[in-house]
């Protein structure tokens, strides 16, 4: 029987920093396996490496009962660590900064409240997500590697660009739908228009001479101007601009019109009274301003389009697993703290199950396929 005096003496040996050369390693796995250590104490993945194959060595050997029980024991805690690396690389991978960012800490904080598992956020921005979504498309059907994702990455990137390397539908499962992000049509609070209607008057008596900022070819700005310019017989002169920040710059200071911006963006100088909301492009009015009307209300019924955030797992991840991270997903978008965190940042919680999703998903590039080709958009 081992004494409680020579455990704790090896627990306090293998706690230590421990020995670095695979020699070190195999002595400190043999006293292990000699002292009949329980599975919490081989916390180094070298050492509990070491062990298991002194185990195997053992067991083959015809060793006692109790070297048997202490070789299963070392086998399970080789298992237990690779468990606990996995879990420390588990990953969120978000393609876009700002307000996504913001929602996918925010919900993925909370989501280890149900996993029991840390889930961290990677940023890899860039080609309106693209990038982030072929990285993860690339990596382990495991569930440690998820995409948070808007709209423009998985439904409006396949039409824009054929080159695509990645397929929205074939190389992800989904997990669910997140939260919406109203777009809204904002204008200079100098402007004589109170309305998309007001606005589509001004526009249609002075032509081509209201400038609306592009914050990205193909990004919902970007097409909702469009959709607007169609169903109002309209045109109005787009400015392209490197992100929202410096349109909204250059509206503050008189030098544009307007923009169709995410409520994120746009809320503190819609509240502060400097930029007037005319029209939201969502199907129903945002909850941060239910004051606000959509195009559909207005009379354009053709000018809908959410900005959406969800989360994908590569294609193959398991359906258990695609369900425990939907329950958790869940769960952290319906936290009444979480909830009111996002609101306050002007984003609306809606999480969805996997098959609602993925519906959902099928729908919207379907929608969005039509109105690029229609359009003749390309991502140049």
């Amino acid at each position: 029987m081992t004494s409680r005096a020579q455990r704790r003496a090896s627990r306090s040996r293998l706690r230590r920093t421990g020995p670095r050369t695979r020699a070190g390693k195999a002595k400190s796995a043999r006293n292990a396996l000699r002292d009949g250590l329980s599975l919490p104490v081989l916390a180094d993945p070298g050492l509990a490496a070491e062990a298991a194959k002194l185990a195997q060595r053992i067991a083959g050997e015809g060793a006692s009962e109790r070297h048997r029980d202490a070789a299963l024991r070392i086998a399970e805690a080789q298992v237990d660590v690779q468990r606990i690396r996995r879990v420390r690389e588990q990953i969120m991978i978000e393609g876009f900064a700002a307000a996504g960012d913001i929602t996918a800490r925010l919900i993925a904080d909370r989501m280890h409240a149900t996993l029991g598992e840390v889930v961290a956020v990677e940023n890899k921005p860039g080609a309106n997500g693209a990038i982030a979504a072929q990285y993860v498309a690339q990596s382990d059907p495991d569930g440690y590697t998820l995409f948070f994702t808007t709209v423009g990455a998985v439904a409006i990137n396949p039409a824009l660009r054929p080159d695509l390397p990645y397929d929205p539908l074939k190389d992800f499962a989904a997990v669910g739908k997140a939260a919406v992000n109203s777009t809204i049509l904002v204008v200079n609070a100098a402007m004589p228009v109170n309305s998309a209607r007001d606005l589509v008057a001004l526009a249609k008596h002075k032509p081509n001479s209201i400038t609306i900022g592009i914050t990205g070819r193909g990004a919902i700005s970007d097409l909702g101007r469009q959709l607007f310019e169609d169903a109002a017989g309209i045109k109005l002169q787009g400015v392209p601009y490197r992100g929202a920040a410096p349109a909204l710059t250059d509206m503050l200071a008189g030098h544009l019109d307007g923009l169709f911006g995410d409520v994120p963006t746009i809320m503190a100088q819609v509240k502060a009274g400097k930029l007037k909301a005319l029209a939201a492009t969502s199907s129903e009015r945002s909850d941060i301003f239910p004051d606000v009307p959509t195009f559909v209300e207005q009379g354009f019924a053709d000018v809908v389009g959410d900005n959406w955030d969800a989360v994908l797992a590569p294609a193959g991840t398991p359906a258990p697993i695609i369900a425990k991270l939907n329950a958790a997903l869940v769960a952290a978008v319906n936290d009444p703290e979480v909830r009111t965190r996002l609101h306050n940042a002007g984003t609306t919680p809606a999480p969805s199950s996997p098959q609602a999703f993925d519906q959902y998903l099928r729908a919207e590039i379907a929608r969005w396929g039509k109105v690029i080709r229609d359009k003749g958009i390309t991502g140049d």
